[in-house]
């Protein structure tokens, strides 16, 4: 009896043990009571009636990544390629997750490939190859779209790997490599254009330089013989100068002396004898052979009378003189 009542008692224990459920960081349980849904356990310790309540999911609310294999689409000039696709998403309501879509990856998996086809459907080879952001920004925002239904929030969509037809990528690498030559030979152009450039530019400053440089030279060749001028004109300048004041001043000598003399012969008061006297000595210098013509005042002429008058009486006493002594 007493085993059976300790066999009781385990088996409520267990029972009443299997009741507690502690949920984990970034987990939600979802638990049903008589198959109904009855809430969501989030993290933490909480319990649960046993038999009557069930956890029936068991969600992780972390960012989830998964990749899908390669998809076959279409582009808009009918070219078969590869694309594979990675999807990061996470849960935002765990009974919609459980509730909402039978098997959900396998749903963004489908969700994904069709909405893939349409996008690259209306788009050639090369706008596919060259719009990857394009690409994933659409697909990122039909899927968070289609997906909220389901609980969950579709973070990113990412193009892993688009696979063209290989006769497609053998076009490609040949085009590849005839732009790249085309590129080499457009720059090996631009840098001789470049070259020829420069050179060009080169003569061109050195024809500029030269020119100037004999400008300016020119300049100061004529500034040099201009100054020059105006040196010889100022020295001629100032020996005019110079030559018009010693004549001045040798004028004003004269005349200074012939002031003095007068001044001279005003103070001594000479009388009329002398001045006739030195009349007289002045004509003998005016004319002392070198004139043409002589006009002599009357007052000269009287006095050359007077003069002869005193000659010839000189001369009659120098004879009456000597007849005397030879008597």
């Amino acid at each position: 009896m007493t085993g059976a009542i300790i066999a009781v008692i385990v088996i409520l224990a267990i029972i009443f043990i299997s009741g507690i459920k502690i949920v984990p960081q970034a987990q939600v349980y979802v638990v049903e009571r008589l198959g109904t849904f009855k809430g969501a356990l989030h993290t933490g310790p909480h319990y649960v009636i046993p038999i009557f309540d069930k956890v029936v999911k068991k969600v992780s609310i972390k960012e989830q990544v998964v990749d899908f294999k390669p998809q076959p689409v279409i582009t808009k000039d009918n070219v078969t390629m590869q694309i594979d696709t990675v999807v990061f998403f996470t849960v935002t309501d765990a009974k919609l997750y459980t509730y909402g879509v039978e098997r959900p990856l396998s749903a963004i998996e489908n969700l994904s490939a069709t909405t893939l086809r349409n996008i690259i459907g209306e788009m050639e080879l090369d706008a596919t190859l060259t719009s990857r952001d394009v690409i994933n920004t659409k697909i990122t925002a039909i899927l968070d779209q289609a997906t909220d239904r389901w609980g969950i929030k579709v973070n990113r969509v990412e193009l892993k790997n688009i696979l063209p037809p290989r006769e497609i990528q053998d076009a490609m690498e040949k085009q590849m490599k005839a732009e790249r030559e085309r590129r080499e030979k457009i720059l090996q152009a631009e840098g001789e254009k470049k070259s020829q450039v420069l050179v060009a530019e080169g003569e061109k400053e050195s024809k500029i330089l030269r020119a100037e440089a004999d400008k300016q030279a020119a300049i100061l060749q004529a500034e040099a013989q201009k100054q020059a001028m105006i040196l010889r004109a100022d020295a001629v300048r100032q020996q005019k100068i110079l030559e018009a004041e010693g004549e001045a001043e040798s004028i004003r000598n004269v005349q200074q002396a012939l002031a003095d003399t007068i001044r001279q012969l005003n103070e001594a008061n000479p009388s009329q004898n002398v001045i006739a006297i030195k009349s007289l000595e002045a004509f003998a210098k005016a004319a002392d052979g070198k004139a043409t013509k002589i006009i002599i005042p009357s007052e000269i002429q009287s006095l050359a009378g007077l003069a002869t008058s005193v000659k010839e009486l000189v001369t009659s006493d120098k004879t009456v003189v000597s007849d005397k002594t030879e008597e």
